[in-house]
């Protein structure tokens, strides 16, 4: 319990400036000065054995993330990046058909390091891919809900720590 106390007071400050964005009022669209639109999600393709027993297929159905810069690093790059918006990636077995389309429209804020790693502090679902040895989740696609911090290595490896929530593993849904 005192953990999370004082996870979530450590996160409230940063979370809060990334409120969602249906409390947060109008984006502003001035470059550096507001919220932005984040780069399009990308479709993504995994072969059976990648991430679950089957073919699968991610293509976002509602994309309407907005960022926010809140820090870069010496040579201009982002080095703390506030996300918030609505995001709904329909994830296709493509053997069966069967589909189940993903909430992923949590608020993140990322902290990308100088040696490709990245450090994700969460409120709200987001969807995660874990690849077999990849992580401290069995491989798989989840949705995971909740206050959490996500930590990646430069190698892709994760290291998911849940103050409060669930993970939900997609691959169950359309298996």
């Amino acid at each position: 319990m005192r953990r999370t106390l004082v996870a979530l007071l450590a996160l409230a400050p940063v979370l809060l400036a990334a409120a969602p964005a249906s409390a947060a009022g109008p984006v502003a669209t001035a470059s550096g000065a507001g919220w932005e639109p984040a780069p399009p999600t990308p479709p993504s393709d995994y072969a059976a054995g990648e991430r679950c027993d089957f073919p699968v297929h991610g293509e976002p159905v509602v994309d309407e993330v907005v960022q926010r810069v809140l820090e870069t690093h010496p040579d201009g790059s982002p080095k703390r990046v506030a996300y918030k918006g609505d995001l709904v990636v329909r994830v296709t077995n493509t053997d069966t058909g069967a589909a189940y389309d993903a909430d992923a429209s949590g608020t993140a804020v990322v902290d990308y390091r100088t040696d490709g790693s990245q450090f994700w502090s969460v409120l709200g679902p987001v969807l995660a891919n874990f690849r077999e040895n990849g992580g401290d989740l069995p491989r798989g696609l989840y949705i995971l809900d909740g206050l959490y911090t996500l930590d990646i290595d430069a190698t892709g490896y994760k290291d998911l720590t849940m103050l409060h929530g669930t993970h939900d593993n997609i691959c169950d849904r359309i298996g």
